[in-house]
């Protein structure tokens, strides 16, 4: 276990040290392929995600995905460190990703590991790291997971400070368009579109979808953009507003998108429905293990690539949310030896 911890330590370290933004990660998925390569597993690439199976692996078993993602977001403007100079002090490693999501990578890449020869797993054993996670590209897990068998399900690390996320928001955009008709301000002509916005946005912002989630509570609407007209004296035509939607494993997004266009007059154009809300039962033997374990289930406001995963999926991995997009980001080491301990127990709790 100890030099697991000490592998894991040193790939994050190397990956901190090459920048790798959303869409530019080739060179920190190379540095993962050759961290594989060294010890003798052999990887797949897809764009720049890499993926890894288990030695003994038998397609007459299930598959479980293990995913985290190695991409990250621009540094924080407030930084006082350089984002890429892996600085240990007491007890931290500061750099860009290292909690977001880097500590749960080379965490799952150990327990992987710890694993990879085993030839008495009832299941088998996929690693996706991930691109694109930051920006859910369309090049990122979703093109990835075309390539590897159809999972059972996945663990995605996150950061949780290893509880359990069994339910997570999804987001869906929406372009409105509320219509009326032109006409000049100092007569009592044309259709004020503004004002036809302003009942629909009383509307979103009024509405209580009957259905509430146990783990994520209710949807959330939020008008957050709005434009209309052209000059103080003519009665806009068009009012323009966006929406932000964050929804719940009670609805899809086109369910939700459904209801919304019965509710309102506005055109209501999404930017994309692919970001759904994710679960997993309680019940679910994954589940139960972490429950075993001492952690503790919720759910989580924040979205990761289980929005773009077909399968039910379990958010858990060290680090601290809190901590990601933030200036000066770190993680404890003692997180990262925690992580991957923590990660092979729970596999293990789920070996008949």
């Amino acid at each position: 276990m100890e030099k697991l911890t000490s592998d894991s330590i040193a790939l994050l370290t190397e990956l901190i040290r090459i920048p790798s933004f959303s869409r530019e990660e080739g060179q920190t998925a190379a540095q993962i392929a050759q961290f594989f390569t060294q010890f003798g597993i052999p990887v797949q690439q897809v764009g720049h995600n890499i993926i890894a199976f288990n030695k003994a692996e038998d397609p007459e078993k299930p598959y479980i995905l293990l995913n985290s993602h190695h991409d990250t977001v621009k540094p924080n403007p407030a930084y006082s460190k350089d984002p890429f100079d892996p600085i240990v002090a007491d007890g931290k490693l500061y750099g860009l990703g290292s909690n977001d999501a880097g500590g749960c990578l080379v965490s799952l890449i150990a327990a992987f590991r710890y694993f990879y020869a085993r030839e008495d797993l009832p299941f088998n054993l996929c690693l996706i790291a991930s691109a694109e996670e930051e920006v859910s590209g369309k090049n990122g897990i979703e093109e990835a997971y075309k390539h590897v068998p159809a999972c059972s399900f996945a663990i995605v690390g996150e950061p949780t400070l290893l509880d359990l996320a069994i339910a997570e928001k999804g987001l869906m955009v929406l372009d409105c368009v509320a219509h009326g008709e032109s006409g000049h301000a100092a007569r009592n002509e044309g259709v004020n579109a503004i004002y036809a916005a302003m009942d629909d946005i009383a509307w979103f912002r009024t509405f209580q979808f009957p259905k509430e989630s146990a783990f994520l509570g209710p949807v959330k609407m939020s008008v957050t953009m709005i434009e209309a007209g052209s000059q103080h004296n003519v009665v806009p035509a068009r009012c323009q507003y966006v929406v932000d939607v964050r929804s719940t494993d009670c609805y899809s997004n086109l369910e939700i998108l459904d209801i919304i266009r019965s509710h309102v007059q506005s055109d209501v154009s999404p930017r994309s429905t692919r970001l759904n809300p994710s679960t997993i039962a309680p019940e679910h033997p994954i589940v139960q293990a972490g429950l075993r374990l001492g952690k503790q289930v919720y759910g989580s406001p924040t979205m990761s690539d289980q929005a773009l995963l077909p399968i039910p999926s379990l958010k858990v991995g060290p680090g601290d949310s809190a901590r990601s997009h933030s200036a000066d980001e770190y993680i404890y080491l003692q997180e990262i030896e925690a992580g991957v301990a923590f990660y092979i127990k729970l596999l293990e709790g789920i070996i008949a």
